[in-house]
């Protein structure tokens, strides 16, 4: 398998990935990029050009919130779910698991083919 995930792959789902990372509450970009690599396995490296447009759009949509603080010492954008962005996060995720269960029993005779099963 590559080290990174296939664009492809990543076009139709990066809503859905960030809004899972930010499922377990706020972050602000770069924990979203860290969080993403991290539980990817560094399959999925976000750069802050794609990212943050991403976000941008997802507050737009009203799916995040956002808000800036400087306690840490830095000023930064934090973003985390409403109500409306958990709503579809929660009917994504039903709907990628339902299409990926769809592919893996499509390709399991390839796959077991290709390994010379």
């Amino acid at each position: 398998m590559s080290q990174r995930t296939n664009g492809e792959f990543l076009r139709g789902s990066t809503d859905l990935m960030v809004l899972s990372v930010l499922a377990d509450g706020p972050k602000y970009g770069y924990l979203i990029q860290q969080r993403l690599a991290e539980v990817s396995r560094g399959k999925v490296d976000l750069k802050a050009g794609t990212l943050y447009p991403l976000l941008h759009k997802l507050e737009a949509a009203k799916l995040l919130k956002s808000r800036t603080d400087s306690t840490t010492g830095r000023k930064r954008k934090w973003y985390d779910l409403t109500a409306q962005g958990r709503r579809k996060l929660n009917k994504q995720a039903i709907e990628w698991q339902e299409y990926a269960r769809c592919l893996h029993e499509l390709l399991a005779p390839v796959i077991a083919s290709a390994n010379g099963a």
